[in-house]
């Protein structure tokens, strides 16, 4: 979750006719945001006029100012896109886009991950371990809840990695990878993608990023679950091939006339993106090559070192 002062529930209220009624319940108390959000929401319903009334709905947002946010709209589409594209063909792999809006050319407001914490909190209240926040939170180890967040830890770990390698995602430090409660990851922040990257140094150069302790939680190296993260990338990938051109498209019409930094590399842009998509490969190459995105991936050195960078420069586990 973010700070307890940037986080905002604005409560909606939507009449029959056009007119519509807003109110705004800022909370400053941190054990409030502990709260699983269904709870929250029914307890803000409760104390509202206006939550008996059928249509009436609540939000949770975090409004910026001094952010150019429409980068924040266009990683949005595009993940949006691939979790169409993956639903369409019935593909069981997980995203969760989160939404943006544009108020002015310098702010906006971002939709929150409810019941999500970033995987930087986990590890620094639990002695640097996801592996044991995971026994504590789902354990013991092979019980029907264990498993069941193993597997959503997997398939969204497969979906988040296409997601990263296809738009390169870069700044993918600890602080901007969140961990759900039911155990799917949520990545955030995509101030660098396509072709920008931290000071355009392109220092974050794995496909995406594979640490010992994300395998660790999939079970290891040689653990059906660790396979299974494999055969979902590889299936996810075939897929999102087939239907590259509904990526394509998007990166177009965004970069015309776009003075975007995610765009800083021009005509490049769509090319480079093309390519990762290995679009003039057949299948048995593709199996091949996608196993070598994995294995380029797992502990790679420039992983390792930008996040040692972010421990001694930000203090992110």
């Amino acid at each position: 979750m973010g700070d307890a002062m940037d986080v905002m529930i604005c409560e909606r209220f939507i009449p029959m006719k056009s007119q519509s009624v807003r109110r705004v319940i800022l909370y400053d108390d941190v054990v409030k945001l502990k709260e699983p959000w269904e709870i929250k929401r029914e307890r803000v319903r409760t104390a509202s006029p206006y939550g008996h009334l059928r249509n009436w709905n609540v939000l949770s947002v975090i409004v910026k100012s001094g952010d150019d946010l429409r980068q924040d709209v266009l990683a949005s589409q595009l993940l949006l896109q691939f979790e169409l594209i993956w639903k369409t063909e019935k593909v069981d792999l997980w995203l969760r886009p989160v939404r943006a809006m544009i108020t002015s050319n310098n702010s906006g407001i971002i939709e929150t991950i409810h019941d999500a914490i970033s995987i930087h909190s986990i590890k620094k209240h639990n002695n640097g371990s996801l592996y044991e926040y995971f026994v504590q939170e789902y354990g013991p180890v092979g019980c029907p809840r264990w498993n069941k967040a193993q597997y959503n830890f997997i398939q969204s770990m497969a979906a988040y990695s296409l997601v990263a390698y296809f738009l390169q995602i870069k700044d993918r430090h600890n602080g901007n990878i969140m961990l759900t409660r039911d155990g799917h990851l949520v990545h955030i922040d995509f101030g660098y993608f396509i072709s920008s990257s931290p000071r355009n140094m392109g220092f974050e150069s794995a496909p995406f990023k594979l640490t010992t302790e994300f395998v660790q939680v999939m079970g290891g190296v040689d653990s059906p679950g660790y396979r299974k993260f494999r055969d979902l990338l590889f299936i996810g990938f075939v897929t999102a091939k087939k239907h590259m051109e509904n990526i394509l498209v998007l990166v177009d019409i965004m970069q015309k006339g776009s003075d975007l930094p995610c765009f800083v590399a021009g005509l490049e842009c769509r090319r480079l993106m093309k390519e990762r998509f290995f679009h003039s490969e057949t299948e048995h190459n593709l199996k091949l090559l996608v196993n070598g995105l994995v294995d380029r991936s797992l502990d790679a050195m420039s992983t390792v070192l930008y996040d040692n960078y972010q421990y001694y420069t930000n203090g992110i586990l």
